[in-house]
């Protein structure tokens, strides 16, 4: 298993979590800050069996709206692997 953790721009936060959830995959939200000029952003942790982490990673492409400079990315992904995983 593993863990996308992905920062986002707020602006593109809905669609992401939108497309994610249409696709069949839970996401967790949290807002938060940081960057150039302290620009809203955005959380989102999304866990996703080994074998769909490729499609996660494309609707989280395909929902990113491009930047509208080139010092902005879309978004910042880190994969992490999961060693257990329980739901209480």
């Amino acid at each position: 298993m593993k863990l996308i953790l992905a920062i986002l721009r707020d602006e593109d936060t809905e669609s992401v979590s939108h497309g994610l959830i249409v696709a069949g995959f839970r996401v967790t939200r949290i807002a938060s800050t940081g960057g150039f000029l302290r620009r809203g952003n955005a959380t989102m942790m999304v866990g996703v069996e080994d074998d769909k982490l490729d499609q996660a990673i494309q609707v989280l492409r395909e929902n990113c709206s491009p930047p509208s400079d080139t010092i902005q990315r879309r978004a910042t992904l880190f994969v992490l692997d999961v060693a257990r995983f329980d739901q209480i």
